[in-house]
């Protein structure tokens, strides 16, 4: 075995119900040249398990690394129990806690009468226990049995990793099948993707064609139909499908024809087993269907449920008003009062309409209304958006605590599920989420399974905003059901008088463009072709660099990654303007991309035990050399504001350079300096809402370069993939049932 440690294990400090363990185990030996000092040495590991027993000896097969919370620790990607050859050592094993009642002194007894084969001899033949002196049948079937299940358990994990499972998914089969594991593999190994989530079609129809299995089998087919099913919904969006774009998928994923007959008779057992819905035509994954209803009656009732009213609210509006000296426009009057009065409301507007003021009035004048204190108003509220940067906004703008919706519904990454639940509630009872055009239909459904129906909820969004990443445009059904009362700031509130941000958000969504060519106090459209935006990029920023921007108040974002003029190649050449290459900074290389020290860098995963997340954005503090870091690896520390996050080099895949960023990333956040380049060879990316989106992520200045005619033709276009979805239907058809019962 290559790159073990080999050594005796101690203790266990924490277990997850999936096999994840850590705990302390004491290296006796290794082929680990960096870990030669560990030997003799009680040291941290983590990895997943089927079984350990304390005080037993193991091989350890993995990597060293470091954690910043944790300090060294050894991870096991594989293992196997050190099989005791001498009589000590099988005292040792046989006395251990696996073997209950077995004591030591039973345990050399066995071993005198049975020698060093004992282990072999138990296995062959339990009745040569009966040749130990005073040992009842009743002892020997228990020793016999353990030695058996821990020897065929060893072996079954050992097959599903030769099979080509990695260990933690071994050990949930194994886990979830115990010895039926071997049956469920040889007689339909596609079960598994019904019985464990976490193990998807693809990774384990590539092991189930390896193992030889009919490629146009029944369960084959079955599978194949519910995994495209889920992949057509998250690639387009859509919330239901039709069977003939299910068909073609499916052929074109199998490469060979299939009887449309038998191909819908698949989908009626589907159907059967509540994987997925038929309803007129269309075809629904079970859990959008079901997600969807249940947003419907939640949101039906407490439409329906008695409003709250406030005989003072105006006067109270009036001291608020001159409490901060602003004067509200009756429709952000109408926001506050309906807020406060209704138990769901949707406030929506573009930027410039004060939808982050409306939103600090509300929070003001709750307390106000219920005399709470500061402590009694954080246990009554919940501030919410779906983005760390979005939440941590929200906070800044109504100093109170705020929150992303997977931490406030505490996530678990590792079972993907929300401890916050419909069995396990939040009591808060204002709930106001801010971005909602960025969450989808699964997401919206889990917040509200974790909320009481004693709430008032307050959505808050831009209408026309790119929908949600997930299934689903939640914002846009909800508004255009015209079921939930929605208010709509359309008042524009210029910061100075030459300022055109706003202005143009709103020529943009009307359909209206006015002279965009004209420099304004917060805006500029620097005209170039094609080929000069690179040099014309460089040297805005530049300018803008000399004026004294920084990482945090200014971000470049494009519609693409790929070309000349996509993200992924302008981050390599803005990389020389904004971090150039020094004697003085250190830099690590991951496949064809430089990392240096001050590097601006984009977080792509969440990653809550680290407490950062997808779109979060930071800077590379420093980078510590093998012979510098504690973990003897190359150690990459990014500052996430505040927040300093080491990473080693094959965790650099979850970072990008953030130089410039895709707009679809930057939804959910502000920056003071915006700057867009926009040309023709974005021609895919030219649509309304994405141009929309990129331009209102400017707080207070805008700069656009390149084409015109681009622009132009990304204002005038709707031909972003509209996405199906009959929640709009459906909510108007659930009202007014409710209304004529």
């Amino acid at each position: 075995m290559e790159n073990y440690i080999m050594g005796n294990f101690r203790q266990v400090i924490f277990e997850s119900d999936k096999g994840y363990i850590i705990g302390l185990f004491k290296v006796k030996k290794t082929d680990i040249e960096s870990m030669k000092d560990y030997v003799n040495k009680t040291i941290t590991f983590t990895g997943y398990f089927h079984e350990l027993t304390i005080n037993e000896n193991y091989y350890f097969k993995g990597e060293e690394s470091f954690h910043q919370k944790y300090g060294f620790q050894f991870n096991v990607k594989e293992y196997e129990r050190v099989k005791p050859d001498d009589k000590d050592g099988i005292v040792e094993f046989l006395s251990s806690d696996l073997f209950k009642g077995v004591g030591e002194k039973l345990a050399i007894k066995i071993v005198e009468t049975l020698g060093e084969q004992a282990l072999e001899l138990i296995l062959e033949d339990k009745s040569n226990l009966l040749l130990v002196p005073k040992m009842t049948q009743k002892k020997a079937d228990s020793i016999f049995d353990t030695l058996s299940k821990y020897e065929e358990s060893h072996k079954t994990i050992v097959y599903l990793t030769d099979l080509g499972f990695v260990m933690r998914d071994a050990l949930l089969i194994f886990n979830k099948y115990k010895n039926n594991t071997l049956s469920v593999i040889e007689h339909n190994i596609y079960t598994i993707i019904d019985d464990i989530e976490e193990i998807n079609f693809k990774k384990l129809d590539s092991i189930a064609i390896k193992m030889d299995n009919t490629y146009d089998s029944i369960e084959r087919i079955k599978a194949c139909t519910y995994y495209i099913m889920g992949d057509l919904t998250f690639k387009t969006g859509d919330t239901y499908l039709y069977r003939e774009d299910i068909y073609d998928a499916l052929i074109k994923y199998l490469r060979f024809e299939i009887d449309y007959d038998y191909f819908n008779e698949i989908l009626e057992e589907l159907a059967a087993e509540n994987k997925i819905n038929i309803s007129d035509d269309k075809y629904y994954l079970s859990d959008i269907y079901e997600g969807t209803d249940n947003i419907i009656n939640k949101i039906n009732y407490l439409n329906n449920k008695s409003h709250k009213k406030y005989t003072n609210i105006n006067s109270y509006i009036a001291e608020l008003e001159e409490y901060n000296g602003i004067k509200y426009n009756d429709k952000q009057i109408m926001a506050i009062k309906k807020a406060l009065e209704n138990n769901i409301l949707i406030i929506t507007g573009g930027p410039g309409t004060g939808k982050t003021m409306i939103i600090k009035a509300i929070v003001e004048l709750y307390r106000k209304l219920n005399k709470f204190n500061e402590k009694e108003l954080i246990s009554a509220v919940a501030l919410l958006a779906p983005t760390g940067r979005a939440s941590k906004r929200l906070s800044e703008s109504t100093n109170l605590p705020a929150s992303t919706i997977h931490r406030f519904l505490k996530w678990n990454r590792e079972s993907n599920t929300f401890n916050v639940n419909e069995y396990n509630p939040d009591f808060s009872n204002l709930i106001i989420v801010d971005e909602v055009s960025m969450i989808d239909i699964e997401l919206m459904n889990n917040l509200l399974k974790g909320l009481t129906n004693n709430i008032k909820l307050i959505l808050v969004g831009d209408y026309n905003q790119l929908p949600s990443v997930g299934p689903g445009m939640l914002l846009k059904d909800l508004i255009d059901s015209e079921v939930v009362d929605t208010v709509k700031l359309d008042i524009l509130y210029r910061q100075k008088e030459n300022s055109y941000i706003p202005i143009l958000a709103d020529e943009i969504r009307s359909d209206n463009l006015g002279d965009f060519l004209s420099t304004k106090d917060d805006y500029t459209f620097l005209t170039c072709n094609s080929a000069s935006i690179i040099s014309n990029l460089k040297k805005i920023c530049k300018q803008t660099i000399d004026k004294g921007y920084d990482y945090k108040r200014e971000q470049i974002m494009a519609p693409m990654y790929a070309g000349v003029n996509g993200i992924d190649n302008l981050n390599k050449e803005l990389q020389s303007i904004f971090n150039p290459a020094s004697k003085d900074k250190k830099e690590v290389k991951y496949g064809d991309v430089i990392y240096r020290e001050g590097d601006k860098v984009l977080q792509l995963v969440n990653d809550p035990d680290n407490n950062v997340f997808n779109g979060d954005i930071g800077i590379i503090y420093s980078i510590k050399s093998n012979n510098q870091s504690k973990s003897g690896k190359v150690e990459v520390y990014i500052d996430f504001d505040g927040n300093m996050v080491i990473y080693q080099v094959k965790d650099l895949a979850n970072i990008k350079h953030g130089f410039i960023i895709s707009i679809h990333k930057a939804q959910g956040s502000e920056f003071d300096l915006v700057i867009i380049p926009i040309c023709r060879s974005y021609y895919r990316m030219l649509y309304k809402k994405l141009i929309y989106t990129g331009i209102t992520r400017a707080k207070n200045k805008l700069i656009i370069i390149g084409e015109p005619d681009a622009f132009v033709q990304s204002v005038n276009s709707n031909n972003e993939q509209i996405r199906k979805s009959d929640m709009v239907e459906k909510l108007r058809k659930v009202c007014i049932e409710s209304n004529n019962m």
